[in-house]
């Protein structure tokens, strides 16, 4: 939309709306356009972790097929990805569980 298209949307808001209203209607506008944008913007990052968990996801089965060994640096650097993803989760449980066990004794010695 072009400078002049603009001046012309905002007279005949002018003359529809009035000069009470059209601030209000511009804020409004302006509100829907800014919650349309990040709908978009969640909807765009949503897709593309899917694609990059679905390329991780055949990169694997391919390293599979060659029994891990002998792999492309891309099939090499998506396997190492999974495994530190693996790793991480694992690390975090097992963080979690000798606190939740130490709770479970101070609660049962009190």
């Amino acid at each position: 939309m072009g400078m002049w298209e603009l001046v012309v949307v905002l007279i005949v808001g002018l003359i529809v709306l009035g000069p009470e209203r059209l601030p209000v209607a511009i804020r409004t506008v302006s509100r829907w356009v800014k919650t349309l944008k990040s709908v978009a913007n969640s909807v765009k990052a949503e897709v593309n972790e899917e694609l990059r968990i679905h390329e991780l996801h055949e990169n694997l089965k391919k390293a599979e097929q060659q029994n891990l060994q002998e792999l492309t640096p891309d099939l090499q650097d998506s396997v190492n990805e999974l495994q530190k993803a693996a790793q991480s989760v694992t690390h975090s449980y097992k963080k979690d569980t000798p606190e939740k066990a130490e709770t479970n004794n101070n609660d049962e010695k009190k």
